[in-house]
């Protein structure tokens, strides 16, 4: 894969901050004609630069801004133990995110939610009930000051 240049940088760091962008609206913001632009997306996308396009929903407004960030640790470290983690946590709904990491504990997970209620149900009906979890500790978000979705591309 050949790095980037200067306009597929740009390209990108446009299509972070507004993805519904038309190859006409890019194509006035980069000097390039339209089918310039439309070739160099479908370029980004076959290379795998470009992953999804989504739209960003507000969690106030569908009542999950409530933020957990759980830590998990592993009672064993076996690749099998690994793999029936990682493929147990992916069918919860209410995480959004989960890292591998390192450190005292194994996984980093993010938890979105209604309230406290909520997290306590989730926590003693569906997270303890993996297999291979020896410990957890949850902290909470108070107030989010930042959540950036896009890397700047420089």
């Amino acid at each position: 894969m050949k790095e980037l240049d200067i306009i597929d940088k740009k390209l990108l760091n446009l299509l972070q901050v507004n993805a519904r962008l038309t190859t006409k609206q890019l194509s006035l913001k980069l000097n390039l004609s339209p089918t310039a632009v439309y070739e160099r997306i479908k370029k980004l996308e076959r290379d795998d630069y470009i992953l999804n396009y989504v739209a960003m929903v507000n969690p106030q407004k569908v009542k999950k801004d409530f933020i957990a960030f759980a830590m998990l640790q592993l009672a064993e470290h076996s690749a099998k133990n690994i793999a029936d983690f990682e493929k147990n946590i992916k069918e919860l709904p209410e995480v959004v995110a989960c890292f591998h990491i390192s450190g005292s504990y194994d996984y980093l997970l993010k938890v979105n939610l209604e309230d406290m209620k909520a997290f306590r149900k989730f926590m003693v009906e569906k997270l303890t009930e993996i297999p291979h979890i020896s410990n957890t500790q949850s902290v909470f978000s108070i107030h989010e000051v930042f959540n950036y979705t896009a890397l700047p591309i420089n």
